[in-house]
């Protein structure tokens, strides 16, 4: 029988992974969380029965203390020959009663998705997927809920094409904000394309590592321009894209090797090298915390097929003695609802749910610089 503790694991679950379909009416909330009693019988039965009495116990008392809307369903069974009443179903009636019995954050998220759901049914009526919306969405904050609305709308309408983000006539609509917000401002517009022109060229910062390269006198740093002529001094077979710029510059020598500064959010700078694409194997590394590990799902969404390195659960335990729980800046680094990061993949996914849970104790980042270049330079060779 499944302890009240498992049970409640299941109903969080259940609730994390249907919440938006139930807040727009494409799926109904499922009650029943069945405790696994439904094999207890005959000898079975009989033999467990001590242990499964002390729990069936519990779990009246564990019902009893519940609050509304929450139901122990029992079945009758026989034991020696007398009739007794065994938990059967945990019936949870809706999922604002789920939210209760969870806690934490989700009756404010509940209450503030039906709010941006009746926003997105009023403004948007032909959206096809409100629930993605509503996911995509969770973790901003009014204001950014808000500004893609407004924003949406205006590329909803015919309007001129060829003009800048900075042109765009939206009251509180910044270059930065609509190029790290762009694919769900189009999704939400419903248009293939905002048809935005850039308003000055995008610039990659790059550092040679092939040694026969640099021993030939040639130069170390490099810039790749869009839209300019690609005067690469070779075309690289290893890529590492390096979230910071120190450990890009310094990187061990690497045959036919290019190191890049990454931009934070900015992959589309990077995804729009056709020499990236075009390289056998590409590395994405940066600090282990749910930025960079939401960075590296960003490179992938734009279309690099890039391997993570010492971004994964196996990687925090080697290297944990090196955490941090303050930024830069001094404020202490919490817990998040996690985003859409369909592109992590088993340890990375796992890294990143720990690291955005309310129940992680440990350290909530590893700075990339912090960790040898020799053992990075090394993970590359290997290959």
């Amino acid at each position: 029988m499944k302890s009240p503790e498992e049970a409640l694991g299941q109903v969080k679950e259940r609730l994390r992974t249907t919440w938006s379909q139930v807040v727009t009416g494409t799926a109904a909330w499922s009650p029943d969380f069945h405790l696994g009693t439904s094999s207890l019988r005959g000898p079975r039965l009989l033999e467990a029965w001590p242990e499964t009495h002390r729990d069936a116990l519990r779990w009246r008392d564990w019902a009893s203390v519940a609050g509304e809307g929450i139901e122990l369903v029992v079945r009758s069974v026989s034991v020696h020959r007398t009739a007794q009443e065994l938990p059967a179903t945990l019936r949870v009636d809706t999922i604002d009663t789920a939210a209760r019995l969870i806690g934490g954050d989700w009756g404010a998220r509940l209450e503030r998705a039906r709010a941006r759901f009746a926003m997105l049914a009023d403004q948007f009526p032909e959206l096809e997927d409100p629930a993605a919306m509503l996911r995509a969405t969770d973790p901003w904050s009014e204001v950014d809920f808000e500004l893609l609305c407004r924003s949406a709308s205006w590329f909803a309408q015919p309007h001129p094409p060829g003009l800048t983000a900075r042109q765009i006539p939206v009251e509180g609509m910044g270059t930065k904000w609509l190029d790290a917000r762009r694919g769900v401002v189009r999704q939400l517009a419903g248009v293939e394309d905002l048809q935005l022109v850039p308003g000055r060229p995008q610039r990659v910062h790059l550092t040679y590592l092939d040694p026969d390269h640099l021993a030939s006198g040639g130069r170390r740093h490099d810039v790749a321009t869009h839209g300019d002529v690609d005067a690469l001094a070779y075309r690289p077979r290893v890529v590492v894209i390096s979230e910071n710029r120190d450990t890009a510059q310094l990187f061990a020598p690497i045959p036919d090797g290019i190191a890049i500064e990454g931009d934070g959010r900015g992959a589309g700078a990077v995804a729009g090298l056709s020499w990236v694409h075009e390289a056998e194997m590409a590395w994405y590394w940066g600090d282990m915390d749910a930025d960079g590990l939401e960075i590296l799902h960003g490179y992938r969404a734009a279309g690099l097929t890039v391997r993570s390195m010492f971004m994964d659960i196996d990687s925090y335990r080697r290297w944990e003695r090196f955490g941090v729980d303050h930024d830069h800046r001094g404020k202490p680094l919490g817990s998040r609802p996690p985003r859409e990061t369909g592109e992590l993949v088993g340890a990375e996914r796992e890294l990143y749910l720990a690291l955005c849970s309310p129940e992680w104790t440990r350290h909530r980042r590893i700075e990339q610089e912090r960790i040898p270049l020799a053992d990075a330079a090394a993970v590359v060779r290997a290959g």
